[in-house]
């Protein structure tokens, strides 16, 4: 048959739900992987499409094989593709290496063999018939009936009430944070919800800033972003460029003691290959929120949280991995 496209529907960034409103969420752990969106017509094929519409069934062959999971039956189903690393967690990094080769079958099928795709799925929307009316618990056992648990796909658990516990869990075990998803929640196929709440667990460094680049437009003669390290071994080691997180005034302020520190030798060494960078004395030391780390030690999704005027250079050491 042929089956409705349906675009992924999306979270809302936030916190827990109020502790009286507890048993009426169910969360999941937040993945870091790409979204996807799983098609079986029931004639043998399947295509998996990203969250922007994109065909990237070719990209991950070891995918495949789910079609004989649910045979004849027609279905469309969300999920996120991982890869894993040693603990069983999404390395968003190992990932990377298999993104965009949806045009490339044979490079595909040479990473799928080196760095396998885990399809991890956590709703379905489409069972016969349309299921995007259908409340979140219901479709959410719809699913689990399916029992789609198999060499490379899973469907990981969800757990009613219990959303601090559940959250401590994921900080427990250096995993990205959690979903919240409302129990009686229709699915909202392309609309960010706020029947799904997303939290992302963010951890905290200490980095001294070595140069910044320009921004641009409005941010013009202005600080777009600030290029940071740690101390390692007696250097200063390059862990990646902080451009969010600042109020006006807070940019203004930086850019006046990053004028001051000017510099024309780069401190990092290596010197990272960051086009137009303006050198600083490594004198200023921030303090930033960031997700996780790349293998390299960079870091991934980093925002600014404040000075620390109160830490010498030689403090931002303590977290590197």
């Amino acid at each position: 048959m042929t089956l409705p496209r349906i675009a992924p529907m999306l979270a809302t960034p936030g916190v827990l739900p109020p502790t009286a409103q507890d048993p009426r969420w169910a969360y999941e752990t937040k993945q870091d992987g790409q979204r996807v969106v799983v098609y079986l017509p029931g004639d043998g094929s399947v295509v998996l499409r990203a969250r922007s519409g994109e065909d990237i069934t070719a990209a991950y062959p070891e995918l495949l094989p789910l079609v004989e999971a649910l045979g004849s039956t027609p279905a469309v189903l969300d999920g996120e593709i991982l890869v894993l690393d040693e603990l069983g967690r999404g390395d968003f990094q190992r990932l990377q290496a298999r993104m965009g080769l949806a045009h490339a079958p044979a490079r595909a099928a040479r990473r799928a063999a080196e760095e396998p795709a885990h399809l991890m799925l956590f709703d379905v929307m489409h069972l016969r018939k349309d299921l995007t009316k259908l409340t979140y618990a219901r479709r959410r056992a719809e699913l689990e009936a399916l029992g789609l648990d198999g060499p490379a796909w899973s469907t990981p658990s969800a757990i009613v009430g219990h959303g601090e516990a559940a959250l401590q869990l994921t900080r427990d075990n250096g995993l990205e944070g959690l979903v919240c998803k409302r129990l009686d929640s229709v699915y909202e196929p392309g609309v960010r919800s706020r029947a799904w709440i997303k939290i992302r667990n963010m951890r905290i460094a200490d980095v001294v800033i070595g140069g910044w680049s320009p921004g641009r437009g409005r941010l013009t003669g202005l600080p777009g972003a600030v290029l940071v390290g740690q101390r390692e071994a007696g250097r200063l080691r390059y862990v990646g460029s902080v451009g969010t997180g600042w109020s006006e005034d807070e940019r203004l302020a930086l850019a006046r003691l990053l004028d001051a520190a000017g510099s024309a030798g780069c401190p990092f060494d290596p010197a990272p290959p960051v086009p137009g960078a303006h050198w600083v004395l490594p004198l200023l030391v921030g303090e930033v929120r960031y997700s996780t780390r790349t293998r390299a030690g960079m870091l991934r999704q980093p925002s600014w949280h404040r000075l620390r005027p109160d830490l010498a250079p030689e403090d931002s050491a303590a977290d590197l991995p």
